[in-house]
């Protein structure tokens, strides 16, 4: 029997360790009351009322952005700082744009530790984070944010990275999870409910603008260009002459001579005539009004006429005319092409295996929206993909399945009352004559007879519905 036991240790701990590991390393549902655990910013600028509340059809509640055109900031700091540097991270909310996103943010910051001494109600704008990841529409912009700030090991200094070529942000009311899943190869992956939009790595140039790896060389900023340095490719011939009988003032159209006033034009008649049906009206007063003028309006003589008025000969172009003469363009002999800087070392460099990112010591929503029914729910940060996976089944897709299904419903309702305000004409109007025309096409070819019936059929189908 003793020799079991420590076997019976052996497993227990392995099985502890195992759920240790499924645990997601934060998970907010706000199944309960947020106050107390959430940090709402005192800062003057941040007007925005947050609230518990539960997503429309639902009786799941989330964190919920009620007021349209405000600022919005409140914040939860971790009991423990989450490390991004080793194994994988997932980082997974749900929100619901419950009236549409025409202008504003619904992203979350996951903020690095901060200076000792710093209260989380100073939170705001200016507070410094690791990652910024999310929803964000406004005017041309529309995409799912995933912005890195890391430190210049060279400098000291924060850049900020954004992924280039981000997916849009889905344009409907309903409830969506956006995840990135961060990975010890330097990947990032970028899911929207659940389903992966895009992939990207931390090293690549071609995935982050600006690249996290600086350029090895740089255009000195202190070399200039030689005075003497010619980039013109071509210049005006100098021994090019202009001809004698170029003539620059020569006019680009003038009077056609050949043209005779047409036949029956009214020469005395005007273009417009005062209406002969207008009355001065009974309250004007000529003293306070002004004189009293009949409006204008257009001869019906010159309706009739080829035209009225005083005729005049139409322009045409001159063939005689030349314009400013230019000497022609030759290779210039001098040309040493576009002058660049020369590079140099770039003091700011420095090479990277993976990036040096900061912990998450909090989690923040700061944003400006012009709309208000955003609801955040489910918010995670987990190191197994899994559980990511797990939460979403469970929390988001039932809600999404009934969402959709209601909005089936109510595209169909929509759709039906749009046809029930077309005019509805017996059957028998079409039916008769239709049954009329067969008959009349009993001698004809089966094909012609199937030709003629669906021609007329689509001619009785269009003036029901027109």
């Amino acid at each position: 029997m003793m020799g079991g036991r420590p076997l019976l240790l052996l497993l227990v701990s392995a099985l502890l360790v195992q759920i240790r590991a499924s645990d997601p390393l934060l998970y907010e549902s706000f199944d309960e009351d947020f106050e107390g655990r959430w940090v709402v910013s005192k800062k003057d600028e941040y007007q925005g009322v947050w609230k518990r509340a539960k997503s429309d059809g639902h009786e799941d509640y989330g964190l919920l952005v009620s007021e349209k055109a405000r600022k919005y900031a409140i914040i939860k700091e971790l009991d423990e700082p989450v490390t991004l540097k080793d194994g994988t991270v997932v980082l997974q909310f749900e929100v619901r744009l419950q009236n549409g996103l025409e202008c504003g943010g619904a992203y979350i910051k996951y903020i690095r530790p901060q200076e000792a001494g710093w209260d989380a109600k100073e939170f705001d704008n200016e507070t410094p984070y690791t990652i910024m990841f999310g929803p964000d529409k406004c005017g041309s912009t529309n995409k799912v944010h995933f912005i890195l700030k890391h430190k210049n090991p060279k400098t000291g200094k924060y850049v900020e990275h954004h992924l280039k070529f981000p997916p849009s942000v889905p344009y409907d009311k309903l409830s969506h999870v956006y995840t990135a899943i961060l990975k010890p190869d330097n990947e990032v992956r970028i899911l929207i409910d659940g389903e992966e939009k895009k992939k990207a790595n931390f090293l690549s140039a071609d995935d982050f603008e600006p690249a996290l790896i600086p350029p090895k060389t740089i255009p000195d900023p202190d070399d200039k260009k030689p005075e003497d340095w010619d980039e013109r490719a071509k210049i005006p011939d100098p021994n090019a002459v202009k001809p004698d009988d170029w003539d620059e003032d020569a006019p680009m159209e003038i009077e056609d001579v050949e043209a005779t006033k047409p036949e029956g034009w009214l020469d005395d008649e005007p273009e417009e005539i005062d209406d002969p049906e207008a009355s001065k009206p009974e309250d004007w007063d000529d003293e306070e009004d002004g004189e009293w003028e009949a409006p204008k309006i257009d001869n019906p003589k010159c309706e009739e006429a080829p035209g009225c008025g005083e005729w005049k000969r139409p322009m045409k172009q001159n063939p005689a005319y030349k314009g400013k003469w230019h000497a022609p363009l030759i290779d210039n002999p001098n040309y040493k092409g576009i002058w660049k800087p020369q590079e140099i070392p770039n003091p700011e460099y420095f090479e990277l295996d993976k990036p040096d990112f900061d912990p998450i010591a909090a989690i923040g929503i700061e944003i400006w929206t012009m709309q208000d029914g955003i609801l955040f729910d489910n918010i995670l940060i987990a190191d197994d993909e899994k559980v990511a996976t797990s939460i979403l089944e469970k929390t988001w897709k039932p809600k999404y399945e009934v969402e959709k299904e209601k909005e089936k419903a109510e595209e169909a309702a929509a759709a039906a009352d749009g046809l029930s305000e077309f005019q509805v004409i017996p059957s028998s109007c079409c039916l008769q004559p239709l049954l009329l025309l067969i008959s009349l096409l009993d001698c004809v070819s089966l094909f012609t007879t199937i030709i003629a019936v669906n021609f007329f059929t689509g001619l009785c189908v269009h003036f029901i519905y027109h």
